[in-house]
């Protein structure tokens, strides 16, 4: 409430008061029964879809806030993402200033659309909602004057009514005043009476009549506004969604764009990383073949048949069909018959001027070994790799094709292991680590597979 002294004088204060307490008592009466109540069903119905109307549009703002604020948090999770992926690209990968361009392009889109959806679609929602609370206000106001309006039709029918009485007691003076006063008198106290009562009839209906024009000129307004304003609201929501969907629309269809340059580099980015190693692979396999050439070239022995694997494996050399001379030496046969000599190096052209039915056939069958006592005494005593199985002597260098196989060399000493899984075992294979590997780290991280007719058992 104003205070006294700042631009509103007590008289008003007293006034206001008392409409306030014209107003409660009014109200009361009204709630009571006492007093009849003005209605109007055809307005309340407009108050109602009023009341609606505001509710669903705040609420519409402030879910298109919210998904602002979801834009804005998609926005700085895509720049993120590009400041990760500008910080991982490497200035000699394909595509490093594409990359750079399509960064920028992306920040600018999210950007654009931030700001379509402020203006084109928040913006015009706030238009529409700013004049619900002068109309809410004015609502009030109507519902006020209504009730000044009732208590001052009361206050003047009660007046009517008294008036009434009045005048018919002015027609019946009382006994007792007329042996009072003299005759003369009467009179005067009677026209006293008429002049009081007019005065307060006269004053309650021109309260009526100015309470009544207030009330009709804001009822009349308010049945204009509201039906219209409940009417426009089918347009707002038309030009809201159909701005969003047409921004949503278009960033998505540019966005698309960009999202299928990145994918472009990216598979271009791949494709010269699978050249790259298919080249690196080439020089490998060419490298490897030299070494097979070089190997058969010292064997004199016809191929071996090749071992299956997985796929198709590079070509091998066949083992030697002649035991190592040390081998010979030690498993020689008693001398019975003479044995045809050994194959000097003019003999290693395949075959030429030789004649296997000659060969000492002891010779060719294949010896199986007990694990000799060195075994014991050349460091792997109490000391054997878990899943020892026997060792075997390298008798041809062999060059891994794989990263799984170990590289032999001739003379070379492998532990052979038992797989971890006997199914994991192809037909021709071992699994083994160099002797001097595990003597040397005493682990079996260096562990790999190996054809077993390029070794020897021992």
């Amino acid at each position: 409430m104003a205070e006294p002294g700042k631009g509103v004088t007590a008289g008003k204060l007293a006034i206001n008061v008392q409409k306030r307490l014209t107003r409660a008592q009014e109200k009361v009466m009204q709630k009571l029964g006492k007093a009849d109540e003005t209605r109007d069903a055809a307005f309340e119905e407009m108050v109602s879809n009023f009341n609606k109307q505001m509710a669903e549009g705040t609420k519409l703002q402030k879910d298109l806030k919210a998904y602002l604020t979801a834009v804005k948090t998609m926005h700085d999770a895509s720049r993120r993402l590009q400041d990760c992926l500008a910080d991982m690209y490497e200035p000699d990968w394909f595509g490093k200033e594409e990359m750079d361009t399509l960064a920028e392009d992306t920040d600018t889109l999210w950007l654009d659309y931030h700001q379509n959806i402020t203006d084109k679609s928040l913006s015009s929602l706030d238009t529409y909602l700013a004049q619900f609370p002068d109309i809410k206000a004015r609502i009030a106001k109507r519902d006020r004057k209504m009730v000044d309006f009732d208590s001052a039709r009361h206050h003047f029918a009660s007046l009517q009514k008294g008036k009434k009485k009045d005048e018919a007691k002015v027609a019946k003076p009382a006994a007792l005043l007329e042996m009072a006063a003299p005759s003369w008198a009467q009179g005067l106290i009677s026209a006293h009476q008429v002049a009081q009562t007019n005065l307060s009839y006269n004053q309650a209906e021109e309260d009526l009549g100015r309470a009544q024009k207030i009330f009709e000129e804001l009822n009349v307004e308010l049945q204009d506004e509201l039906p219209a304003l409940w009417e426009n609201r089918v347009g707002v929501y038309v030009n809201s969604f159909q701005s969003l969907a047409g921004q949503q629309e278009k960033f998505h269809r540019e966005m698309g764009k960009l999202s299928q340059n990145l994918n472009d580099i990216m598979t271009k980015l791949e494709e010269q990383r699978e050249l790259k190693k298919g080249g690196t692979a080439a020089a490998k396999t060419g490298d490897g073949a030299k070494s097979e050439e070089a190997n058969h070239s010292e064997s004199a022995s016809p191929p071996a048949k090749a071992v299956p694997r997985p796929g198709p494996p590079p070509s091998r050399p066949p083992p030697r069909l002649t035991p190592s001379p040390d081998l010979r030496q030690q498993h020689e046969v008693p001398d019975t018959e003479p044995a045809s000599p050994p194959p000097t190096e003019q003999q290693s052209e395949p075959w030429s001027g030789v004649n296997l039915l000659d060969w000492d056939v002891e010779v060719l069958q294949p010896v199986t070994l007990p694990a000799p006592k060195s075994a014991v005494t050349n460091g792997a005593d109490g000391d054997l790799p878990p899943g020892f199985l026997y060792k075997v002597k390298v008798i041809h260098d062999y060059s891994a094709t794989d990263g799984d196989e170990l590289e032999l060399k001739i003379g070379d000493t492998v532990l052979a292991l038992a797989f971890d899984n006997p199914d994991e075992q192809d037909d021709g294979w071992l699994l083994g680590v160099q002797e001097s590997h595990w003597l040397q780290n005493k682990d079996i991280s260096a562990k790999g597979v190996f054809p077993e007719n390029f070794t020897q058992k021992v």
